[in-house]
């Protein structure tokens, strides 16, 4: 089979590799039909060591059920499912607490150990913990926002509920990546009465309004500090949704908030030290966040995607087949495309 292979940065090559198989009973083999590129892919494209064997990429995809383990007794062959970044087996005492991120026989797809889905099919670990059915077409016009549901919607999501967004609240979003405009769709759904986004993309702040953004900032650094401060009667925000990853946006994120508020941090660390971290504690600010349990979230945001409350699927702005991944990778880390569909 066909698959996105990644051998060091910038190097990314559409190659054959071995057929997905079965290996273990739990597993399940799923016909990729829809996949994307992530901005945390970005990371490696920017950073990796060249490798003589590469990895197969990608965490973030849709597709149909085409074979099944012996023990795997949730999925059927033929059903159309999501597949959540993270695999988990449903039943430890993590995913019973709705953090599948931290199952204890869990992992993520599109590492060295499993392989991605940027590819025409994948093997699922635990398919019967990780896999969601929904009962569609595997061509409805929903799949762009049904794909964020493996990922960016729930990773929006994650942030704003770690961030305790509620009704009424002041809330500021830092970043205009495709996670931070789902956070924007997540804050304006748990009822935010003003939504500041950080951002200086053209292209994205008018999504982010569309999505419920009621104020931009496009300054850095402390001028974007002050600029919030000014949109929030000089207090910050009470909540701040980080969505980039990188040491300058947690530190305009913990600096933006006002004390007592909350940050909810999703943007991949850069580094294994928090910045900022003697405001935050002066400040009494709730720190917390990090990879979402987008497997716990579908349940909750899988019906607002079908009856269109939500389109979260908007954030995709270019649709390619598998040969042009290369190319989408450059285009994303150019910052010429918001986040890219791959239909293998």
């Amino acid at each position: 089979m066909r698959a996105t292979v990644m051998y060091g940065a910038g190097d990314v090559r559409i190659e054959n590799v071995p057929d997905a198989r079965i290996i273990e009973p739990t597993d399940a083999i799923v016909t990729v039909t829809r996949a994307c590129i992530c901005g945390s892919d970005l990371w490696p494209y920017q950073q990796m060591e060249p490798t003589d064997t590469g990895r197969v990429m990608g965490h973030e995809a849709i597709g149909v059920v085409e074979a099944l383990g012996s023990e795997v007794q949730k999925i059927r062959r033929g059903d159309v499912v999501i597949m959540p970044f993270a695999f988990s087996d449903g039943t430890c005492v993590f995913c019973h607490d709705g953090l599948q991120t931290s199952c204890v026989h869990g992992g993520f797809f599109g590492t060295t150990e499993v392989a991605g889905a940027q590819a025409e099919a994948v093997r699922i670990p635990l398919a019967d913990g990780t896999l969601f059915p929904v009962q569609v077409d595997k061509d409805d016009a929903l799949m762009p926002s049904l794909l964020t549901l493996s990922d960016v919607m729930g990773t929006g999501h994650h942030a704003a509920v770690s961030a305790k967004v509620g009704p009424g609240k002041i809330v500021a979003v830092v970043g205009d990546g495709a996670v931070g405009l789902c956070g924007v769709i997540a804050a304006r759904r748990l009822g935010a009465g003003q939504i500041i986004i950080l951002g200086r993309h053209a292209d994205r702040i008018a999504l982010a309004r569309e999505f419920g953004a009621t104020d931009v900032v496009t300054e850095r650094g402390d001028e974007a500090i002050e600029r919030v401060r000014a949109l929030t009667g000089g207090v910050g925000a009470h909540s701040v949704l980080e969505c980039v990853g990188l040491d300058a946006a947690m530190m305009t994120a913990i600096n933006i908030a006002r004390p007592g508020g909350a940050v909810g941090r999703v943007g991949v660390p850069q580094n294994e030290m928090m910045p900022a971290s003697q405001p935050a504690f002066y400040n009494n600010l709730s720190v917390s966040g990090g990879p979402a349990p987008a497997r716990a979230y579908i349940e909750e945001l899988l019906p607002d995607v079908l009856d269109g409350s939500i389109q979260p699927g908007r954030v995709f702005d270019r649709v390619i087949g598998l040969d042009d991944v290369p190319d989408g990778y450059r285009a994303m880390n150019q910052r010429e495309s918001i986040k890219i569909m791959v239909k293998p």
